[in-house]
């Protein structure tokens, strides 16, 4: 912007005085008005500068209070993962015992004792199975659902009777998760068209 000169300093120059001085009205610097219109056009320039530093330090500092706060809620959530996987191996002992004390109680049977373990067995897995569920822990039930890599894992193909290829056909070991996130691959066997 272009610098305003005084009128008494333009009437010094070409020699048009007509009186005495004014000291009130003289500036004591002819070029002070335009300093500071630039001293402070350079201090806008700096607050825009500093306002926009701010600005992201504050939604740098906002995205690392949230990444933190999602690391603690995972932390809680998550934290039981590895004592749930060593739990899942002894779900997995009890299902096979009651299945196997199951077969050797016959109704018709005169054994009480063994009806009884069977049925203590019974209780107990699902006991196990409510506690699961009240952590988030849950067995996954892929039979008959579509094949996915996430959740399964391919140990045989069988012949497709009466299933879609690539549909899960049999379990052999029970996959689970925790709060959504796979802990344990379900072991399947995944049907496949029969080739002639």
């Amino acid at each position: 912007s272009p610098c305003a000169f005084s009128t008494a300093a333009q009437q010094r120059s070409t020699g048009d005085e007509c009186g005495p001085e004014d000291p009130s009205e003289e500036p004591k610097h002819p070029l002070s008005d335009c300093a500071l219109e630039h001293k402070a056009i350079k201090l806008e320039e700096q607050v825009r500068d500093l306002t926009e530093r701010y600005r992201k330090a504050l939604a740098d500092s906002e995205n690392v209070r949230r990444r933190t706060q999602k690391f603690v809620e995972d932390a809680k959530l998550f934290g039981i993962q590895s004592f749930c996987r060593d739990l899942v191996e002894v779900a997995d002992i009890l299902e096979k015992t009651a299945e196997s004390a199951a077969g050797q109680a016959q109704p018709s049977d005169p054994n009480p004792t063994l009806k009884k373990i069977y049925e203590g067995l019974s209780l107990i897995e699902a006991k196990l199975q409510s506690v699961f569920a009240k952590h988030g822990l849950q067995k996954m039930n892929p039979v008959g659902g579509r094949y996915d890599p996430y959740e399964h894992e391919i140990i045989c193909h069988v012949p497709a009777e009466g299933m879609q290829p690539g549909t899960v056909a049999l379990v052999t070991q029970d996959g689970y998760k925790l709060h959504g996130r796979t802990i344990r691959h379900a072991l399947v066997g995944v049907a496949v068209e029969a080739q002639e």
